[in-house]
């Protein structure tokens, strides 16, 4: 914006809505607050009540001129108050060309819902490259793709064909004469309540919002957050890329058994189990399965290679054949008789029924077939990692949500229809099976749906060739796309070589799942690879209901699903069916897939970028935190529970490098005040000037200090306050800074040891304006002085740690040096305790009493008592007399000097003596006595600490109606030629305890 003789122009996007920051100001422009001649109040005052708004006008930005508005009644503007706007613009508003809302900081209500914040155009850059992606703007609205799908072609299709799958055509049967009929339907029942539970959990998350690529991996991520996301994502891409494999095997065995000629290898399998006279029985050689299975896979890799969207057009004819083969296995179940020329189909019966009732778990060979000698041995909870790959495929249609119309009315319908549609089939399958053939036919004729169809068995191998291709090819359309979702959302660079464009297909991720799904055929045993991909599966479903458990649990404000057949307990109790499921299939199984989920996890959270997706666990945190500061309440905190929370000032007194907020053995000081790194500190610095100017600039420099103390590895937050001085600045700090018990209680802040060199006059009186407001404020000062020989981690220190404990702290400065011992720098040293007597009689008593007070707060220390006599000697006849005298002589001269000059002014301007814009009132025999006593104790630290690695001593307060100037000199002389102190200052609170 500029103002020129009176009018103004505004640039388009001057002021421009935001989402979260409402007035979103772009970088390198301001922020400028709305005054009284300004174009939108001028036209607030003319909005016609009626709504009518004047014509929208065609010329572009660059010839549009503003003239100033006048203030008028009339309904409509004239011509002279047309303005003209982009014609972007004036299509987003329809026929107005200004909006009337601009005084609220946007442009139209219109552009806030159509344009900025459903789409994020002005935002800042999300944290994860997909946040951000298929969105385009086309009249305030996203654009659509080219083909969405319905309920029915999209979801339920979908979901039907991938449950449908090899399973239920050449496991089922087997499943129902090994497990009995009753424990077929606890089995059915029992797998199917798993998945119907977690597609409820799906259904609810999937209606929380829009959903984009990536599937189920997608929900979880932005549920559980990017570590849990990416770990049980990868695990979902080699269950899908697995599951490839086990849809090839399944279409090549069902082949090689209509077509046995094909086979290149023959192997005869001797069935001595359950009848009189042992029977050959023809079973597919593993290597044939092999060399067929590589083939059909390099065949589906190339077609996967030709395009999605062929695929996805030829994909639901696959399901005609298959629900076509149900109908003649169905048929021909119905129309086999007693008379049944095929051994062992007894046709409908209720004695097999009755016969197949219970289970009759067998040890079988590799292939299945019952033999006394198998090495495979059956029950329940192997019968379990058989049967659930065949309830799997619940995550088809979520994986489609970007080709859906409506993925909030589609997902959950879809689902829970393919699901209670499947189950319902399977149950029914049950009984047939147990009622049409004996217990020895349904173990030993692993493809009895073929043989008992209606009209011959090579309908029902077709169906199965197609079905199971149709799967396979499912899988390695959709593991790619998996693979590339997580590779773009850029959170593990090692899968940076799987990104794809958008709009581009994943060959990369196509070529490495099809390399993995052929080393699966390759193993070509088809029970082998099921319970790992039943892993897989279920950890990835388990997944989704701890989200849904997650959020439904925390219930966040934006947690609003249309879905609302859903609670919490539901998601809580179809978790725990996934993680028994996981553990009755096998628990070595179990703690494998766990374990490389749990390492994928650790990677992640080492190797991975940061990326907030406003995952539940944060919504978690958030909450936790809540009611941990409610039950802390206002209350003081007990001394047995205290912990340090520094407030760290930044600003030093003095310059520091470029690009650096803070100076960096400061921060290696707060460290030092944490307990094993347990601790929280607040990191703050002031900004002089106005407010409304510098916010920007206070942003900024916020993300830069919060990005420094990471970098310093301190645990802790960052806080830039704009404030015309530093005083006023650090008074509203000290007052409101923090919530609750957990407002900082420790100020920690650098010595001005420049203010003399550089003779900054206007030190003196902030710093002592800082003490004043933390002793009112009832804060403790921690002040270090020779911060810039502050060791860092790595610079072990020898000596000792001495304490010069001269008023009561509350046990601040002891707990302080108990601290530094903690740290690996200070760990070699030994603490000492200088205590003051005044009197030879009360030193040995002291002691005693130190001594005993130290021994009960389990602190080893040794306890030093001077008294005042000695402490006058020592300091007098010590070998530092003359250079100490000198020192106290230029103080002297000093003070005199400043009070000499300051009743000079008083004089010449008639009034009261003033100094820091207070009177003064001075009693210099006293401030004779303040410097003696700052000179007798430096000479004291000297003496005994001269050498020591850290000196600890008690802040003396600012005498009342002293100048600034005065206490600086003190301090000076407290602090002279002490290479490194700490001046420490408790508060009115006890930080340690006596008591258990």
């Amino acid at each position: 914006m500029r103002s020129e003789g009176g009018d103004r122009e505004i640039d388009n996007g001057d002021i421009e809505g935001g989402g979260d920051d409402q007035f979103h100001v772009p970088m390198g422009r301001k922020y400028r607050p709305v005054v009284d001649d300004d174009r939108a109040v001028l036209e607030m005052s003319s909005m016609d009540p009626s709504g009518s708004s004047s014509s929208s006008s065609s010329l572009p930005v660059h010839q549009a001129s503003l003239k100033k508005i006048k203030v008028s009644s009339q309904p409509n503007m004239g011509s002279n108050g047309k303005e003209g706007c982009s014609p972007t613009h004036a299509q987003a508003n329809g026929p107005q060309s200004e909006s009337k809302l601009e005084l609220f900081g946007f442009d139209s209500l219109v552009n806030i819902l159509g344009l900025k914040s459903m789409t994020g155009e002005l935002f800042a850059p999300p944290s994860s490259p997909r946040d951000g992606e298929d969105i385009s703007i086309t009249h305030g609205r996203p654009m659509t793709a080219d083909v969405k799908l319905g309920t029915l072609m999209g979801v339920f299709v979908p979901c039907l064909q991938n449950i449908l799958g090899i399973i239920y055509y050449i496991r089922f049967s087997w499943i129902v004469g090994m497990a009995g009929v009753w424990e077929s339907l606890l089995l059915v029942a029992f797998c199917g309540l798993c998945t119907f539970l977690t597609g409820i959990s799906l259904s609810a998350i999937a209606t929380n919002g829009a959903m984009k690529g990536g599937g189920p991996y997608y929900l979880i991520g932005r549920a559980l957050g990017p570590e849990v996301g990416v770990s049980i994502g990868l695990c979902f891409f080699l269950g899908n890329a697995v599951a490839g494999s086990l849809y090839v095997l399944g279409a090549v065995e069902t082949f090689l058994k209509a077509v046995p000629a094909a086979g290149i290898f023959r192997e005869t399998i001797t069935k001595v189990n359950g009848t009189a006279v042992p029977e050959p029985i023809q079973s597919p050689s593993s290597h044939d399965l092999q060399i067929y299975g590589i083939v059909v896979t390099i065949i589906l890799c190339f077609i996967v290679f030709g395009g999605v969207k062929m695929i996805n057009r030829v994909a639901p004819a696959f399901l005609i054949p298959v629900l076509f083969s149900l109908f003649c296995i169905y048929v021909g179940i119905a129309f086999s008789g007693k008379d049944d020329p095929t051994k062992g189909v007894t046709g409908l019966s209720l004695d097999s029924l009755k016969d197949n009732w219970g289970s009759d778990y067998q040890n079988t060979n590799s292939a299945g077939i019952p033999d006394p000698d198998g090495k495979v041995s059956w029950n329940f909870n192997a019968m379990v990692g058989l049967f659930f790959p065949a309830v799997t495929g619940i995550m088809a249609g979520s994986n489609r949500s970007a080709s859906l119309k409506d993925t909030q009315r589609s997902i959950p319908i879809g689902t829970l229809a393919a699901t209670l549609t499947t189950t319902a089939m399977y149950i029914v399958s049950v009984f047939l099976f147990g009622a049409v053939a004996t217990r020895e036919k349904l173990m030993t004729d692993r493809l009895l749906a073929a043989t008992i169809a209606w009209p011959f068995p090579a309908i029902i191998y077709i169906g199965i060739i197609l079905s199971t291709l149709g799967a396979a090819l499912q899988s390695l359309t959709g593991a790619p796309r998996l693979l590339a979702a997580i590779a773009n959302d850029d959170i593990l660079p090692v899968l940076n070589y799987f990104k794809v464009a958008e709009g581009n297909e994943p060959h990369i991720a196509t070529l490495f799942t099809a390399v993995l799904c052929i080393g699966c055929v390759i193993i070509g045993n088809l029970d082998l690879i099921t319970p790992t991909i039943t892993m897989f599966f279920l950890l990835c479903y388990a997944g989704v209901n701890l989200s849904c458990f997650l959020l439904d649990l925390l219930d966040a404000p934006s947690w609003r699903p249309r879905w609302k057949f859903h609670h919490w307990s539901l998601s809580l109790l179809g978790a725990s069916l996934c993680i028994v499921i996981m553990f009755l299939i096998s628990w070595s199984f179990t703690v494998v897939s766990l374990a490389l989920a749990s390492l994928i996890y650790y990677y992640v959270s080492i190797k991975g970028k940061a990326g907030d997706w406003g995952d539940g666990f944060k919504s978690a945190y958030f909450q936790l935190a809540l009611r941990s500061l409610r039950s802390l309440g206002a209350s003081q905190v007990h001394p047995k529970n205290w912990y340090p929370i520094p407030l760290v000032f930044c600003r030093p007194w003095g310059k520091l490098p470029e690009n650096v907020p803070c100076h960096p053995k400061l921060a290696d000081f707060a460290n030092c005040m944490k307990k094993k790194g347990r601790g929280m500190s607040i990191f703050f610095s002031i900004l002089d000037g106005d407010y409304h100017e510098h916010a920007e600039d206070a942003k900024n420099a916020c993300k830069q200090l919060a990005t420094y103390i990471d970098y310093k590895n301190c645990e802790g937050v960052a806080e830039i306050v704009v404030a015309p001085n530093m005083s006023e600045g650090f008074r509203g700090i000290v007052q409101t800074m923090g919530l609750g018990n957990l407002k900082p209680n420790i100020v920690v802040m650098r010595y001005p040891e420049i203010w003399r060199r550089e003779n900054l006059t206007e030190i003196p009186a902030t710093f002592v304006g800082i003490i004043n407001d933390c002793i009112v404020a009832n804060k403790a000062v921690v002040i270090v002085k020779g911060l810039d020989e502050w060791p860092n981690e790595y610079q072990r220190q020898y000596g000792t740690i001495d304490l010069y404990w001269i008023v009561r702290d509350g046990g601040l400065m002891l707990l302080l040096s108990q601290l530094l011992l903690n740290k690996e720098s200070f760990e070699s040293c030994k603490i000492q305790v200088f205590c003051i007597a005044e009197e030879d009689d009360e030193a040995e008593g002291l002691k005693a009493d130190v001594k005993k007070f130290l021994y009960d707060l389990r602190l080893q220390a040794e306890v030093i008592v001077i008294t005042m006599k000695s402490w006058n000697a020592q300091a007098e006849g010590g070998s530092h007399q003359d250079e100490s005298l000198e020192v106290f002589t230029g103080a002297q001269q000093r003070i005199a000097n400043y009070l000499a000059d300051m009743k000079a002014k008083a004089e010449s301007e008639g009034t009261a003596l003033m100094a820091d814009g207070k009177p003064v009132n001075l009693n210099e025999q006293q401030v004779e006595k303040f410097l003696y006593t700052t000179l007798k104790l430096n000479s004291t630290i000297l003496r005994y600490s001269r050498m020591a690695a850290v000196v600890l001593v008690s802040l003396p307060p600012p005498p009342v109606d002293h100048p600034a100037y005065f206490y600086m000199e003190y301090m000076d002389l407290l602090v002279d030629k002490v290479p490194r102190l700490l001046i420490v200052r408790g508060y009115r609170k006890d930080v340690v305890t006596l008591f258990t």
